[in-house]
């Protein structure tokens, strides 16, 4: 595979224990299928229930043609906002792999720990909501739906803690 920008061969690397090719001279990323969820999710394990699927609402997907070509087809990249971030990212809509430029994947990452944060304020009850749905209705394994569901829970745990100081103390001093 080659470089969309450089045109050079593809190397491999391991970014958050996924194997990744990567570009040695503009140090872009090329992901294939799947392969950014499962690094955001091993980056951080406690926003592994943020999910952002670039392809299931087709009413918010939004691209404009890039200059740029597939490494593994050599279809045209299509550039995209990462859900509602102005990160732009480059996607295949054959294969589904996602190009990152130099420094994207920290900005995704940094963003999604933004998003998590805003999301477990002010959602918190919704998102419950919809990882219990998501452990019978999918789209991940029933291991993987239950493990969010958990990650969803310890974070009202740190938030409950976070709020409320006093009451926290009282209740963990209580006997068991």
């Amino acid at each position: 595979m080659r470089c969309p920008l450089c045109k050079i061969k593809l190397e491999q690397a391991i970014i958050a224990n996924v194997a990744v090719d990567y570009c040695p001279r503009c140090y872009g990323l090329w992901f294939e299928e799947d392969e950014l969820q499962f690094a955001k999710d091993e980056k951080d394990r406690s926003f592994r229930w943020l999910d952002f699927d670039l392809w299931r609402d087709e009413t918010k997907f939004r691209i404009s043609p890039a200059q740029k070509f597939c490494p593994k087809d050599r279809m045209p990249l299509y550039e995209t906002a990462y859900g509602d971030s102005q990160i732009k990212i480059d996607v295949c809509n054959l294969c589904y792999g996602v190009w990152l430029d130099r420094g994207e994947f920290k900005e995704l990452i940094a963003y999604i720990k933004e998003k998590a944060e805003h999301e477990v304020l002010y959602r918190y009850l919704n998102n419950v909501v919809a990882e219990i749905w998501e452990v019978f209705s999918g789209p991940e394994i029933l291991k993987e739906e239950v493990l969010d569901v958990l990650a969803i829970v310890k974070l009202l745990r740190y938030k409950f803690l976070a709020q409320h100081p006093t009451l926290s103390k009282i209740l963990t001093s209580l006997p068991r």
